[in-house]
């Protein structure tokens, strides 16, 4: 009877609360499940996402998580004991991207590294990324997509299967912009705290915004 009230209980709280408020109720647990069950994703999915051998390309790992290292000791990371922040490299030099989906896990693309120009654009778009994991963007928009009743479950540790095929599908959520910008914001700040240039955030975005604009 305790726990079906404690159920009811937290139902209203979710419903009457704003999303801020829910986010503080879900387990940073969930965050590191999202991002083990991406990750096995793209481990099955060599094809598509062909990760570079670690053991391999010790050169580009290790200049891609000096860069990871310096932004984690910032004293604004909340989570650097919580989640791994590890680092992989996808082997494609025509996609300009790099993310951090949930937890912590960061991707970087061939081709964004050959394509930024200093060291503190690629420090700034890695910041961007670790800045989407540490805001937890991928939980909030898996509220907005699916509803407080997966979190509930979620939290019950109900439905795990669900939370599987929700990991699956991290790809294909997309952040709002509001996200987008308050990840902006606190990329400069981390970035205040290395020993690169903070306006490194900006000056690839817009460098990535004149290349699309040619290419259309």
């Amino acid at each position: 009877m305790f726990l079906i009230k404690r159920w009811y209980l937290l139902l209203i709280i979710m419903i009457f609360s704003s999303c801020n408020a829910v986010m503080e109720m879900i387990p940073l647990d969930i965050d590191k499940n999202l991002g083990e069950q991406f990750s096995y994703q793209i481990n099955a999915s060599q094809s598509e996402y062909p990760v570079l051998d670690p053991e391999k390309n010790k050169e580009v790992y290790t200049y891609v998580e000096n860069i990871r290292n310096q932004l984690i000791n910032s004293d604004k990371i909340k989570y650097r004991d919580h989640f791994p922040y590890t680092v992989k490299i996808i082997q494609d030099d025509n996609t300009l991207n790099a993310f951090c989906v949930a937890g912590g896990y960061i991707y970087v693309y061939t081709g964004l590294i050959k394509y930024v120009d200093s060291e503190s654009e690629l420090a700034g778009v890695l910041a961007h990324e670790i800045a989407h994991a540490e805001n937890r963007h991928t939980v909030k928009q898996l509220a907005e997509s699916y509803g407080t009743g997966v979190l509930i479950s979620l939290i019950f540790g109900s439905d795990y299967r669900d939370l599987i095929n929700i990991g699956q599908q991290l790809l294909s959520l997309k952040f709002s912009r509001g996200d987008e910008k308050e990840a902006d914001q606190y990329a400069v700040e981390y970035l205040y705290d290395t020993p690169y240039d903070p306006r490194g955030v900006g000056g690839f975005f817009k460098k990535l915004i004149k290349e699309e604009k040619r290419s259309q």
